[in-house]
């Protein structure tokens, strides 16, 4: 949590020197040096993209990816590889490099930082510049989603600052070793009585059948992060671990201070005192738990369904088991509605420089109009063909996921504007025979996942609503109070001191800001 704070202090604290000495100014020798070398002599201009990478390799100046985007987007296309961990590691880079007064020309912000940077001027005001130049992106994204964006402009002038995800369906779901369930006889668990019972059978039959005593029944990450399921039988809106903003007694509520997180944590407390829970749950980083997962050794886990290939690909390629999950139903609890939680809007994808140079500005947008022409979004998610895919009596099939051969696939429109009907087809339409199993449970399970998934009421709320308050928005608070009782540290009847600091320590005033943002954006 420290590096997450530190990070943001950085970015809070230097931009207004960035901007003034860089983006905003007057650009230094050294980048006007850079800056002259980004043409090549094919009147290409490379432009350095900063996104989610989770262990790929980079994108660099003449690779087979950097060759391939030329040639299908008209922009050369420098990634650098930045450890991703949860995003964690991401921000305090990012942040570090835009204190450097060296910001990516386009880059996924993380944590509200775009705010500060808009306020700043730090990045490029999108409202007439969309339209005009990258008209693909413009039309993708709905209208009703552009108002919103404009609604969170941070300077209130109803601008655009931000480039939004857009997703209309549920990502989100537990995963549950549904070949576990059928070794041991035991039906798919549909209250926490038999979840339970579930987990207890996982943990003492040896369901891995290794003879040892070595099954995590289930588990998630540290800052109480990826155990979403444990909170959603509560009704708890969480989002990859982040409490969200949704109706608890008719008003907006931050689902943190709600008498259901209350109820979700001694919950989870019992199971880790039980042994159901992961021990290391919040000391593993996403290598450690993925680790786990695809080791056969853990029987249920919570995560984006659509990436299920990855976790079956990788515990067969390390233990020769061909694995099968089914989604978990979000177990029943007396006096709850229970729920998967659902964003329409998907936090913000990108911004984009407010670059001087006005050749990398038009690169970039240019970038972003050819990234969303869904004539497009098939080939960028092929990938470069003998690296990502293959042909195969005539028909392209992606390759296995190999961290050590391939290039980061950091351009993924058909990932962050997606439809359900769409992301099953490019599954389908380049699965290989021998992956064919592991992509029939994949879209088999993102479809079963619309059960349980429910749009929250809070979705697409700026981050502005937290500035002056970057404890509350980092969770800080939350994270130690949580952390506490699930370890046991602390009583459950600690958690009332909890509501009582946050709403003290700046919660009373985000949350008359949520508030005041719902009835604005719902009207």
């Amino acid at each position: 949590m420290n590096v997450k704070k530190m990070g943001l202090t950085i970015a809070a604290g230097i931009l207004a020197v960035t901007v003034i000495n860089g983006c905003g100014g007057n650009t230094n020798t050294s980048n006007q040096a850079a800056q002259s070398q980004t043409s090549s002599t094919d009147g290409i201009v490379d432009i350095e993209v900063w996104g989610t990478n989770i262990g790929y390799k980079p994108i660099t100046k003449g690779s087979q990816l950097y060759e391939f985007y030329k040639e299908k987007l008209g922009v050369g296309v420098i990634h650098p590889y930045v450890e991703w961990n949860g995003g964690t590691n991401y921000l305090n880079q990012l942040n570090l490099k835009i204190a450097a007064n060296e910001m990516p020309d386009l880059f996924t912000p993380q944590q509200g930082m775009e705010d500060s940077l808009a306020k700043n001027g730090a990045i490029a005001d999108l409202t007439e510049l969309l339209p005009k130049y990258a008209p693909n992106l413009w039309e993708t994204i709905p209208t009703e989603m552009w108002d919103v964006v404009k609604a969170n402009d941070p300077t209130g002038q109803g601008k655009i600052y931000y480039i939004p995800g857009s997703v209309d369906y549920g990502r989100y779901a537990g995963m549950i070793r549904q070949d576990w369930l059928d070794k041991l006889n035991l039906p798919m668990p549909t209250t926490q009585d038999e979840y339970v019972k579930v987990l207890e059978a996982f943990r003492d039959q040896d369901p891995n059948g290794n003879g040892q005593k070595d099954e995590i029944p289930t588990g998630g990450r540290q800052d109480a992060r990826w155990m979403d399921h444990l909170f959603a039988m509560y009704g708890v809106a969480m989002f990859e671990g982040y409490p969200e903003w949704d109706l608890y007694d008719g008003e907006l509520t931050y689902s943190a201070v709600t008498p259901n997180m209350k109820d979700a944590l001694a919950f989870i407390a019992k199971l880790y005192k039980d042994g159901l829970l992961d021990k290391e749950t919040l000391l593993n980083d996403k290598a450690k738990w993925d680790g786990k997962i695809t080791s056969n050794k853990a029987g249920n886990y919570f995560h984006w369904v659509e990436q299920l290939n990855l976790n079956l690909e990788n515990l067969q390629k390390n233990t020769g088991v061909k694995a099968e999950f089914s989604v978990l139903p979000v177990p029943k609890v007396e006096g709850y509605e229970g729920f998967y939680t659902g964003k329409r809007f998907a936090p913000p994808q990108w911004v984009v420089k407010n670059n001087k140079d006005e050749e990398k500005l038009m690169a970039t947008l240019k970038l972003l109009n050819n990234m969303y022409d869904k004539n497009n979004f098939k080939a960028l998610y092929l990938g470069v063909e003998g690296m990502h895919y293959t042909m195969k009596d005539g028909k392209a099939v992606k390759l296995p996921d190999d961290k050590s051969t391939q290039e980061n696939l950091v351009l993924n429109p058909y990932s962050s504007s997606a439809t359900l009907d769409f992301t099953i087809d490019l599954f389908e339409s380049t699965a290989s025979e021998e992956s064919k199993w592991i992509v029939d449970q994949v879209t088999s399970n993102m479809q079963e996942a619309q059960k349980y998934a429910k749009v929250i009421a809070g979705d697409g709320m700026s981050a502005s609503v937290y500035e002056g308050y970057p404890d509350i928005n980092n969770r800080t608070l939350f994270v130690e109070y949580a952390a506490k009782i699930i370890l046991g540290q602390y009583p459950i009847s600690k958690f009332d001191e909890f509501v009582d600091k946050w709403n003290k320590s700046g919660g009373e005033e985000v949350t008359k800001r949520a508030r005041d943002w719902y009835a604005k954006v719902k009207k």
